[in-house]
């Protein structure tokens, strides 16, 4: 082994190097704090290599390349190597000197080294590559870790390296606190750099005379610890220690996909690393996940039933975030419901291609890497590029839902570019062309200039302005001006006067075509049939009169640009204008007379703007609340363009659509999203389904050529001179038909666009199993039962899905649409990155400290600010990082937030109380197996000698498997939670289990048989309980369950997923007498318990005397005698019934029922004076904050100058204070009267 001598010197950085260096290395060398020996060398840092003879290396840079080569960090090829080598280099000899000087003139030094390395570390996460070198290693030791703004990439990569495992195993963070004291601290420098003028002589020594005082203490407390080892030890009692969440692992060679080890006795408590290791590869691999589990054939007549619900498929670009998670928890908790019901169920998965998503991705990886656009690779070659990237990238989110426990039939998994799915979008195509539904128009589209493409009405943000503000735009180095509304004036033609109007886009004027004014408007009735002069070209433009003016809007006149403009668009129809488009599609200006011509829109706008100013024709620009169409993908301004594209004919399909649902053959939940439904679909436009895309569905249309004279030439829009096909041979024959020529004078031209992602997505539930062509699959899971997703998708998705359902099957695509809420954080404040409460599920599952979740924002593309604003928010929620949760304890989090009509605050320590209570379901199954011990027989049924707890808990399971069952069947997922959450806390746990301890440890026979009955109860509280959890806690549930005995072992299911649900015909003891009983029984305990606090009676167990109403309540105290001891704490339990004569003096008294009076004996057990004494302070203490209170509140200006939340939180104060004096003025008689 290679020996590594460092100097054990605080202040010796350059051991930092060689030290992390080694980290990396495969065999690390042995570390040595001392002097080398003499004769091998006298420096330090000196490697002794153990293979080549004793050949030594010294010097910090000598030894850390060594160190780095070995574990491959010194670059992939001879580039690299060159390049770390000059990063060391400037390490050792640019930063580290300019650092450690401390003189002033090295302050504008520094500050060209650090900005020089910011701007090198602009477009880099690392110095060199893709990974962490020596190069990093080199410059992050000669930096102290600090938070500038204008030196953010510095920052960013600085966090990045110091949390790399290597760094933080050489306690990095301790050695650099040694090494600032060498350096003059770079936060000095800093302050030095952006804080002003240089110090002055005198305030440089007052800091100097301020160090020397504050090394004179350090020694002294070093003096002070010496002397304190010197002295005896005298051991002190151990504070205890706060208790951590444990994290243990599962270390059993598990190959994937076999069984877990089961055997090996269960961790004292749970962890959710331990429970989740292993379980989802069997679980897979045993086919659980498979409709075809537990019969031959899918086809297999099933009397229970068949489930089928496809997911919405995820981007193939897509990381899990909240959404999914919330998506995936609800439908794998009722697809393992259904199954468990034993039906043949399916969960299909699927994942979409994302055509703009995909894309834009694929072009920046090649604009980064290959310095090339699309356009330089070609289509063909493009498309094979994205399709590389998609099968190195695109199964991520699949491995992320496994994560997650989602119980989908991979086997099944289809792409929505996949040859069976692109088969049946182009056959949905063709048909709906064939038929007419599909046509060509010129229309307005959303167009992204940035991404030369029409987008989706989903793909575009609102972004809402107050009034005036600057916006970032690409392509554009300024910001550009909006929210602003400017008023200018057009000419009428022959005279003097002059129509003013008013635009938010005063470029577009170069596209008007008219005045608009209102019918009515007595203003510009004198105007009828007169025209306006276009100020920059001869163009005369008609005032028109329209109703969708509106008069009281500025002037009452309006410019009418039909091109760019939806509502001009109409006008421009109506009016039968001309429709002059000004932008080609990368946002240049055209059909525009010079000097505009060729500029870019927004440059437009400022000249613009200023020509009109030069001819006297601007009036004014003042704010305007306005909306900005952005693109979501691009962050673009969108432009409505006119293109010609590809449309759907909507109208009778939106109609079918609404049917549906007004007659109830499909069922929309919750109910109050039908009206949103009604009215998209009863005002349905047509789909624009054109996409300027290259990946995707190219559109199996064709524009005909026909090479004969007798055939006029045709135009692009014009649908008449395309035809559609399933090859060019298809297409032709098509064409040749219809323009009665021969094949051979047809000549074809492939549409360039792609289909709108919308459309594979619209027929997604039965695309997957092969349409048009028949299949087992399609004959059986088509049409589903459930479609389950987010109400923000629901036209978008859900409407078009059952539109081409209906259009293309003739049936719908689901019987039932149940539609969850928005995921928000705790403050109910929506999801945004710049907030910093965007929660990664994954973060959640495994926990992340706050730097962690600090450095995802550094590789965000958030500006510093939002950086900031971002981390403060994060530090606001998350001063402690995120503690690891688990899986279990997140779904179940998401199912009891899921409360139909509300959006969900998520609070994650709600989720890790949710982890706690796994904890709780861990020790009561531990301490149920050492109850029920080895050989313990599982009984099948009853025996009728079952205890009062025994029945009382009996009938508690049969109402948690009510309210389940119920709770599945109308989606109400807060029942469920909440009825197995009662049940295993506060029924099991808390009553039945200590209620039964006494029963538990009798060792006589009458009290074995007692205790044996008391093993098969909580054996079946125990088993149905988990089954009953199980569809929302998998993994926990899974690893309790297998450690359980069988009820019939010999054909007992492998797993619990395929264990059937527990059904209310089944467990039917639910009792509403003995749940009365045993109410009225808890608040007989409740007060007990309540009189022993205010006490103070923690561990004194008192003779208890409950005073009861009639004999009746006093043999059902007598009943329950034992269960009341047991729980409240109690000596002894006195039913008593009659006056306050037969029971004996010194008790406290409290009512627990208007049939029972609780009477606790306290003489004996306390000091009466003593607590009288004590209760009297007590007493004088609140009636002084009460006067004091009082006085505050009885000023004259109380009520008008403190705010209404303080004057609330007062009365509520004072509310309690005089609640608080009259349980103490209660106390103090009692206590009187027993003395």
């Amino acid at each position: 082994m290679d020996t590594l001598y460092i100097s054990s010197h605080p202040d010796d950085f350059r051991s930092l190097l060689p030290l992390i260096a080694a980290e990396f290395c495969p065999s690390p060398p042995r570390i040595v704090h001392e002097d080398p020996p003499a004769e091998v060398a006298r420096s330090r840092p000196a490697l002794v290599l153990a293979g080549a003879g004793g050949t030594v290396l010294t010097g910090a840079n000598a030894v850390s390349w060594y160190l780095a080569a070995a574990g491959k960090q010194t670059g992939s090829e001879k580039k690299q190597e060159s390049q770390v080598w000059q990063w060391l280099s400037f390490a050792e000899n640019e930063l580290t000197p300019v650092a450690c000087a401390l003189q002033q003139s090295s302050r504008a030094e520094l500050l060209r080294v650090l900005k020089a390395l910011d701007e090198t570390l602009a477009p880099r996460t690392f110095l060199v590559g893709e990974a962490v070198t020596l190069a990093d290693i080199a410059v992050s030791v000669a930096l102290e870790p600090v938070d500038r703004k204008s030196l953010v990439n510095v920052t960013r990569w600085f966090n990045t390296c110091m949390n790399q495992p290597q760094f933080l195993k050489v306690e990095i963070v301790v050695l650099s606190q040694s090494f600032r004291s060498c350096l003059f601290p770079l936060n000095d420098w800093f302050d030095l750099l952006f804080s002003g003028p240089p110090k002055t002589e005198a305030q440089l020594k007052k800091e100097a005379k301020k160090r020397e005082k504050m090394e004179k203490f350090q020694q002294k407390k070093e003096m002070e610890e010496k002397k304190k080892k010197m002295q005896p030890q005298t051991e002190k009692k151990a504070k205890p220690e706060k208790k951590e969440l444990g994290v243990i692992t599962y270390n059993v060679p598990t190959p994937p996909g076999e069984k877990k080890d089961v055997l090996s006795p269960l961790p004292d408590s749970y962890s959710p690393q331990f429970v989740e290791a292993a379980w989802y590869s069997w679980w897979e691999k045993q086919g659980f996940f498979k409709p075809e589990y537990g019969r031959k054939n899918v086809s297999e007549p099933n009397p229970c039933g068949v489930f089928m619900m496809c997911i919405p498929p995820p981007n193939v670009t897509g990381s899990l975030h909240l959404g999914h998670a919330l998506t995936n928890a609800i439908q794998d908790c009722l697809t393992r419901w259904h199954r468990m019901r034993g039906e043949t169920t399916l969960w299909n998965p699927g994942c979409d291609h994302a055509g703009i998503a995909t894309q834009v991705v694929v072009e920046k990886k090649l604009m980064k890497e290959r310095k090339m656009t699309r356009h330089d690779l070609g289509r063909e070659n493009f498309i094979q590029e994205v399709w590389k990237w998609k099968n190195e990238k695109g199964d991520r989110i699949y491995h992320q839902l496994k994560k997650l426990g989602s119980s989908l039939d991979w086997d099944r998994a289809c792409f929505t570019m996949d040859d069976k799915l692109s088969f049946a979008v182009q056959e949905a195509f063709i048909r709906m062309h064939e038929e007419g539904v599909i046509y060509r128009s010129k229309r307005l589209v959303n167009w992204s200039c940035t991404l030369n493409s029409a987008i989706s009405d989903i793909e575009v943000d609102k972004k809402e302005l107050t009034g005036r503000t600057l916006l970032p735009v690409p392509g554009y180095y300024e910001k550009v001006e909006f929210g602003v509304l400017v008023s200018f004036s057009y000419k009428v033609e022959g005279s003097d006067e002059e129509v003013v109007v008013a635009t938010t886009r005063i470029e577009t004027m170069l596209g008007d075509t008219a005045v608009a004014v209102h019918p009515n408007d007595s203003r510009y009735q004198h105007l009828k049939g007169k025209m306006v002069v276009h100020p920059f070209c001869d163009r005369k433009m008609p005032i028109v009169f329209d109703d969708f003016v509106d008069m009281s809007f500025g002037t009452g006149a309006v410019k009418i640009t039909p091109a760019h403009d939806h509502n001009d668009y109409e006008v421009g129809e109506r009016h039968k204008l001309p429709f002059i488009n000004i932008l080609d599609e990368n946002g240049l200006l055209i059909n525009v007379p010079p000097p505009f011509l060729g500029m870019k829109r927004f440059e437009a706008r400022k000249a613009v703007l200023q020509a009109l100013k030069d001819l006297g024709q601007f009036k004014d620009v003042k704010d305007n609340p306005m909306v900005v169409p952005v693109c979501s993908r691009s962050k673009d301004i969108v432009e409505p363009l006119l293109k010609p594209q590809w449309y759907v004919d909507c109208r009778e399909m939106g109609k079918q659509a609404a049917d549906v649902v007004r007659n109830g053959e499909l069922k929309i939940i919750p109910d109050h999203h039908l009206k949103t439904w009604f009215n998209w679909m009863d005002n349905i436009r047509d789909w624009c389904i054109s996409r300027q895309l290259w990946w995707g569905h190219r559109i199996p249309a064709y524009f005909v050529t026909v090479n004969d004279p007798s055939v006029k030439p045709g135009e692009d829009v014009d649908g008449h001179y395309w035809v559609s096909g399933r090859s060019q041979e298809e297409a032709r024959e098509k064409a040749a038909k219809r323009f009665n020529v021969t094949a051979d004078k047809i000549s074809l031209r492939q549409d360039e666009d792609v289909l709108d992602t919308w459309f594979s997505s619209g027929i997604f539930p039965f695309s997957i199993f092969g349409w048009p062509n028949e299949s087992e699959d399609l004959r059986v899971f088509y049409p589903g039962t459930l479609l389950e997703t987010g109400h923000d998708i629901l036209f978008f998705w859900v409407a078009r899905m059952v539109m081409m359902g209906l259009k293309l099957t003739g049936k719908l695509p689901f019987k039932e649409v149940y539609l969850h809420a928005v995921v928000r954080d705790a403050h109910g404040r929506k999801m945004s990155k710049s907030l910093g409460n965007v929660i990664d599920p994954l973060d959640v599952i495994t926990g992340i400290s706050l730097e962690g979740l600090y450095a995802q924002l550094m590789d965000s593309n958030l500006d510093p600010l939002e950086i900031e604003k971002a981390k403060q928010g994060q530090k606001s929620d998350y001063p402690s990082g995120i503690p690891e949760c688990g899986t279990d304890a997140l779904r179940f989090a998401l199912c009891a937030y899921t409360s139909q009509g509300r959006d969900i605050n998520l609070d994650v320590n709600r989720i890790l109380g949710y982890r706690h209570f796994c904890n709780k379901l861990w020790n009561a199954v531990k301490f149920a197996m050492r109850t029920l011990g080895e050989g313990f027989d599982v009984s099948g049924h009853l025996c009728g000698s079952e205890s009062v707890s025994d029945r009382w808990i009996l009938s508690r399971l049969s109402a948690a498997v009510a309210l389940c069952d119920s709770g599945f069947q109308a989606y109400d997922f807060p029942t469920i939670t909440t009825a197995i959450y009662n049940f295993w806390l506060y029924e099991l746990c808390d009553v039945y289990l200590e209620s039964v301890k006494p029963v538990l440890s009798r060792t006589d026979s009458e009290g074995q048989k007692q205790a044996d009955i008391c093993r098969q109860t909580l054996y079946t509280c125990l088993e149905v309980g988990l089954r009953l959890l199980s569809p929302i806690m998998p993994f926990v549930t899974e690893e309790l369950f297998q450690r359980l005995p069988r009820r019939r072992a010999q054909d007992s299911p492998p797993s619990i997923c395929v264990t059937p649900y527990p059904e209310t015909s089944e467990f039917c003891w639910h009792s509403e007498d003995v749940d009365r009983q045993m109410e009225f029984v808890m608040s007989v305990v409740k007060t007990i318990r309540s009189l022993r606090a205010d006490y103070n009676l923690t561990k004194t167990r008192a003779d208890c005397y409950l005073q009861c109403i009639d004999s009746d309540t006093a043999a059902l105290v007598q009943t329950y005698s034992l269960q009341i001891q047991t729980l409240s704490y109690s000596q002894a339990i006195y039913p008593v019934v009659g006056g306050d004569s037969t029971i004996p003096q010194g008790c406290a008294v409290a009512i627990a029922s208007d049939k029972c009076t609780v009477h606790l004996m306290l003489k004996g057990l306390i000091d009466l004076e003593k607590e009288v004494t004590k209760l009297t302070a007590k007493k004088g203490e609140l009636e002084k904050q009460m006067e004091k209170m009082m006085e505050k509140t009885a000023k004259n200006d109380y009520k008008e100058k403190v705010p209404v939340k303080v004057q609330e939180a007062d009365a509520e104060k004072l509310r309690q204070n005089e609640t608080e004096l009259q349980k103490v003025k209660e106390a103090i008689e009692n206590f009187r009267k027993m003395m």
